[in-house]
């Protein structure tokens, strides 16, 4: 018998292999990490590497190399900090923003087909016990002075 714990991570493979059906980028070579760190931009337009960084909870190194990804594809743009020359600010191109709404409409009509199968208070009690683990989870995971 399966343990729970388990069970959800073969549903985690279900639901990932839903997202990778259908590729909103066309023949673009960008992962998932680029397309975050695109809605990390997007949240926060103008912020630095080191934002960018923290958001993934990735290191400056990682985050550089899809930045520059990035801006070969033309999704993103660098410009020199106005205070600091050394430091730049990220800002997302037109084709970077027209690629975020293609990209987040595929996994709205990804999550809708996954939720067609349940009635609406199957779906309410779904989103909110998933919102309840992942809450739970979150706290568990801070540190113990930030509890």
């Amino acid at each position: 018998m399966q343990s729970q714990a388990q069970r959800l991570m073969d549903l985690f493979d279900r639901l990932r292999a839903i997202t990778l059906e259908w590729n909103p980028i066309g023949d673009l070579p960008i992962g998932p990490r680029q397309v975050a760190a695109l809605e990390c931009v997007a949240s926060a337009p103008g912020c630095n590497l080191h934002h960018v960084a923290e958001c993934l909870k990735l290191t400056r190194p990682t985050v550089t190399v899809g930045v520059q990804r990035l801006e070969a594809e033309g999704l993103l743009r660098r410009e020199a900090d106005e205070r600091d020359q050394r430091a730049v600010r990220l800002f997302l191109t037109p084709a970077g923003e027209e690629f975020l709404r293609r990209s987040r409409a595929y996994r709205r009509e990804k999550m809708e087909r996954l939720l067609a199968g349940l009635s609406l208070d199957e779906q309410e009690t779904l989103l909110r016990l998933l919102e309840r683990a992942l809450q739970a989870s979150e706290e568990a995971a801070r540190p113990d002075d930030e509890r």
